[in-house]
């Protein structure tokens, strides 16, 4: 296993990422909601360069007691990341797709030592 160097800690403010190469395998670092994660870009659809996406709220569609749905809404607890290449969104604190569990991105390791983040590949 090989370290590589992300940056100090407390460099990633909130809400920002950083994708670097790990001898040609790329790694998405986010601070979501104050925690580090890291997920290979990697799409679970068709590998495409999911770190890359757009992040926003999670898009709910809400539906009443008839069955009927109601206006869009966007949850403020929970954020997703969208694949560039076809929208698949995952969950950007656990990787997970909506869909289910069977389609979710594949997580890197972190390690914080001597004032650094590093991923661990």
């Amino acid at each position: 296993m090989k370290s590589f160097v992300v940056g100090r800690v407390g460099e990633l403010a909130e809400g920002e990422r950083r994708v670097i190469s790990c001898d040609g395998t790329e790694i998405g670092v986010f601070n979501v909601d104050g925690e580090l994660v890291a997920w290979y870009n990697q799409c679970a659809h068709r590998g495409g360069p999911v770190c890359q996406g757009r992040i926003y709220h999670r898009v709910r569609e809400p539906v009443d007691h008839n069955g009927e749905t109601r206006m869009l809404q966007h949850d403020p607890k929970r954020k997703n990341i969208v694949c560039p290449w076809h929208g698949w969104e995952f969950d950007l604190k656990t990787g997970r797709h909506p869909g289910g569990e069977r389609f979710a991105l594949r997580k890197a390791k972190l390690e914080i030592a001597d004032g650094h983040v590093y991923v661990v590949v």
